[in-house]
């Protein structure tokens, strides 16, 4: 079976087909760099790292691109209240948040395009739009005519009057059209910069737009992102692309679905937030195991009753791969993965990644590397301890276990032969010592 996702574009489950076949683009939006990361932020981190991951252990090579804001308003004003400069400020939490994001397991994108690198070219692409008459000035600020755009609002699937109804959007009496985005905004407080239009700096939507361009050409297979950016940035995004590029920007369009506290939405604004700093490095690991084996276009409803029931099956998967890898390694087996296993984890996850089923499959492997331990069954043992692992490499999810060395394995053979001879003193010598080491 090919891999089957959804694509918000068209609302629908479709057959996934790069533009290149052997060759992935993926854009997913990045953040505005003004505070430390929140576990909701810290979603989209760990799914599209995971997707990334699988893409490429079904075939695929990926490039993966993810943007950094460091100019907006949050940024500038922050930085006036700690009397530093926006850069400076900037780089800071730009720093903080690499570290959340190695804290919870991903590895860093392939392209980390800066707003602030592409200022030409933004200022470039906003003078095309207003020459095609994509665009109008008003003052120092330029604005994109939504109404040139025939099928504005496709990706949220509304009409332009329910986008109105139902959107948060800056009405000011310049506008032709209230749903009109900025593309260039005249600020009167910190960082500048040079243009036609005079002073400011560019709109938020343009920047993901011109560098997709920059990095990939026309268009991507991948655009992904917190579903909260689907309308109003991503509906943005595509609309400057079709008014210069004549395509939705991306073939397919990923969105995942944010994660609630207390039946409402964690933010920096409601003050809810869990931040990825305060985890401990296990906390981090088991986060990720939650946020990755929850449905991916589901909101999360977290609480603490769910981060332990996610915490007790880590630990029973430490504690059974730990004894399943010393004994493996006292008996030098070396086996290949179960087939049958792998083949089935591909088929779920391309069920449009189908992580509930991943789960209850790696539960049954788990079932069967007990069973196989009793009954001594070690080359079974190997080959579901291989597909389990194989699996949690994907998923990226760290069960932090032990090195097992030549002395290691010395010990516990020694721990296993005492006991069969009844030795407890030597039993127990041999026991504290792999205890101390934390293979057992």
């Amino acid at each position: 079976m090919p891999l089957m996702i959804y694509n918000s574009l068209s609302n629908k489950i479709e057959e996934f087909i790069p533009e290149d076949k052997n060759n992935v683009k993926m854009y997913v939006c990045g953040p505005t760099v003004y505070s430390d990361i929140h576990i909701g932020n810290g979603r989209p981190v760990v799914f599209y790292d995971m997707l990334r991951n699988y893409l490429e252990f079904i075939g695929y090579h990926v490039t993966y691109a993810s943007n950094i804001t460091d100019v907006d308003d949050k940024i500038i004003n922050n930085a006036i209240k700690n009397n530093m400069s926006e850069s400076e400020y900037a780089k800071k939490y730009e720093k903080l948040y690499f570290e959340a994001y190695e804290k919870l397991g991903s590895k860093k994108p392939d392209l980390i395009p800066h707003a602030t690198e592409y200022i030409p070219d933004m200022i470039e692409f906003i003078n095309e739009l207003l020459e095609k008459g994509y665009a109008y000035q008003k003052g120092g600020n330029v604005y994109f005519r939504i109404n040139k755009i025939p099928d504005y609002g496709c990706l949220s699937n509304q009409v332009s009057e329910d986008l109105e109804e139902g959107a948060r959007v800056d009405v000011e009496a310049a506008k032709e059209n209230p749903l009109d985005f900025n593309l260039w905004k005249d600020t009167k407080v910190g960082i500048k910069y040079p243009s036609p239009f005079g002073a400011g700096r560019p709109g938020w939507h343009t920047e993901c737009v011109v560098m997709n361009h920059r990095l990939f050409g026309n268009s991507i297979d991948i655009h992904g992102g917190g579903m909260d950016l689907k309308f109003p940035h991503h509906e943005n995004e595509i609309a400057q692309s079709e008014a210069l590029y004549h395509n939705h920007l991306s073939k397919y369009w990923i969105h995942v679905g944010r994660l609630n506290k207390k039946n409402e939405k964690m933010s920096k604004s409601l003050g809810n937030t869990i931040l990825v700093k305060d985890l401990t490095d296990e906390e981090a690991r088991i986060m990720r195991m939650l946020l990755l084996f929850s449905p991916y276009r589901n909101i999360i409803e977290y609480s603490d009753e769910l981060f332990k029931q996610y915490e007790k099956e880590y630990q029973k998967w430490q504690r059974a791969i730990k004894q399943a890898n010393l004994i493996i390694a006292s008996k030098n087996i070396n086996e290949d993965a179960s087939s049958d296993d792998i083949e089935k984890f591909i088929s779920y996850m391309n069920q449009d990644l189908n992580v509930q089923n991943v789960m209850t499959l790696l539960q049954e492997i788990l079932k069967t590397i007990n069973t196989s331990i009793r009954s001594n069954d070690y080359v079974l043992l190997a080959k579901k301890t291989k597909a389990f692992m194989t699996i949690l490499n994907v998923f990226a999810i760290n069960l932090n276990l032990p090195v097992i060395d030549e002395e290691v394995i010395n010990y516990y053979n020694k721990w296993q032969e005492a006991r069969i001879n009844k030795d407890y003193e030597v039993a127990d010598e041999c026991r504290n010592y792999l205890a101390a080491r934390s293979v057992i």
